[in-house]
């Protein structure tokens, strides 16, 4: 088996476009910050919903993953929220 270097974006390795893969990290990167700050605060769905000022479905859709339902704009106004 031959492994390869990948680069410093995961989604361009994947193929995808340099604007589409920088956005893709930008919100990848915001997902984790934001999941993380939740898990270690120890917040269930309701109370991080109540923080951040979202539904629980999104909360859940933060936490699944769910990239494509949050926009670079969207996640930065989330982490505001936190004060971090």
């Amino acid at each position: 088996m031959t492994m390869t270097q990948g680069g410093d974006n995961v989604f361009e390795d994947l193929g995808f476009g340099a604007e589409e893969a920088a956005d893709l990290k930008a919100r990848a990167d915001l997902m984790i910050k934001l999941r993380r700050y939740i898990l270690n605060q120890g917040l269930t769905t309701e109370q991080a919903a109540a923080l951040l000022g979202e539904t629980q479905r999104q909360i859940n859709n933060l936490m699944n993953g769910e990239i494509d339902l949050f926009s670079v704009e969207k996640l930065i106004n989330m982490l505001v929220k936190t004060r971090m």
